[in-house]
């Protein structure tokens, strides 16, 4: 199993890698050193779709950020991506996102972008975490702004809200612009809380004059201007991600931000970033002066 969910995996970077160019199975097929119809059959057996369908939908997905965020004419992006025709990369922006991508362009609209799991394969492990690894930590000030946030019932942590509210929330978030580059998810404090058992959100911050959408079930809330703990760990392999949160968590329980003249702050959530291995993982906790 593990060496085929590595397959799937290489197959997967490959794709990433040469997102701009034309990929035929036989390319896959290649880097995963597999025939075409096994290396085809391993793609639909762990991923649910196959590699023409993968692909597609992670091109038009960023092209609709290159539409959002550069000013680019249809025709050099739909040609960078590695489509045959304006017309081809048009209809099939339309089946995918319910709008072309010349009105996208000029008054972009939160979309449901594809957003990949990454298949886990433990072959990929190279070395061992460090049993000595060093957290930075860092005063991080955040404006006032707004956050359009997705609530989900009960949820208290990444898995239960993705088994209340569903994991393709993200990509939606994502397509919505955000004054600080990516989505977030919040730890809510009480008084943030609707129904009060939900603790934990995934949202976008976005400027207080934001008159933009607001997707169909999901709702604004308005944070003050704040100030921080930025905490962040050391990259990290994929498959040891739990273990490099458990290291911030720790990180937080034994700091004492009075060495800095801070005290924790309730009042504000608590901020997860995307874990990525990259960059080492991130959360920042709200603090006020003492």
């Amino acid at each position: 199993m593990d060496e085929q969910k590595n397959a799937v995996r290489i197959m997967q970077d490959y794709i990433s890698e040469h997102i701009c160019e034309e990929i035929s199975l036989e390319d896959l097929a290649n880097a995963a050193a597999f025939s075409t119809w096994y290396a085809r059959r391993l793609f639909i057996k762990h991923l649910g779709m196959t590699p023409a369908v993968y692909i597609r939908r992670l091109k038009l997905s960023k092209s609709a950020l290159r539409l959002r965020d550069e000013n680019e004419k249809i025709l050099d992006v739909a040609m960078d991506m590695g489509f045959g025709s304006v017309d081809g990369y048009q209809r099939a922006f339309r089946r995918e996102f319910g709008c072309n991508p010349k009105e996208y362009s000029s008054s972009p609209i939160p979309v449901w972008l594809f957003t990949p799991s990454l298949i886990i394969s433990k072959e990929r492990n190279v070395s061992d975490m460090s049993e000595i690894r060093n957290v930075f930590i860092q005063v991080v000030e955040k404006p006032a702004r707004k956050v359009i946030i997705k609530r989900g019932i009960k949820a208290t942590e990444y898995w239960s809200y993705c088994e209340e509210v569903g994991c393709d929330v993200w990509g939606l978030l994502t397509s919505i612009k955000s004054i600080s580059g990516e989505p977030v998810c919040l730890w809510l404090p009480e008084h943030l809380r609707n129904p009060k058992e939900n603790e934990y959100v995934q949202g976008v911050e976005v400027e207080t004059d934001y008159d933009g959408v607001v997707p169909e079930g999901f709702e604004v809330i308005e944070l003050p201007a704040s100030t921080y703990l930025l905490f962040r760990g050391e990259p990290f392999e994929e498959e040891k991600y739990e273990k490099a949160i458990g290291e911030i968590w720790d990180a937080e329980k034994k700091y004492n931000p009075e060495f800095i003249g801070f005290k924790w702050d309730d009042k504000n959530p608590r901020i997860q970033l995307e874990p990525r291995c990259e960059r080492g993982y991130i959360e920042l906790v709200p603090v006020e002066r003492v």
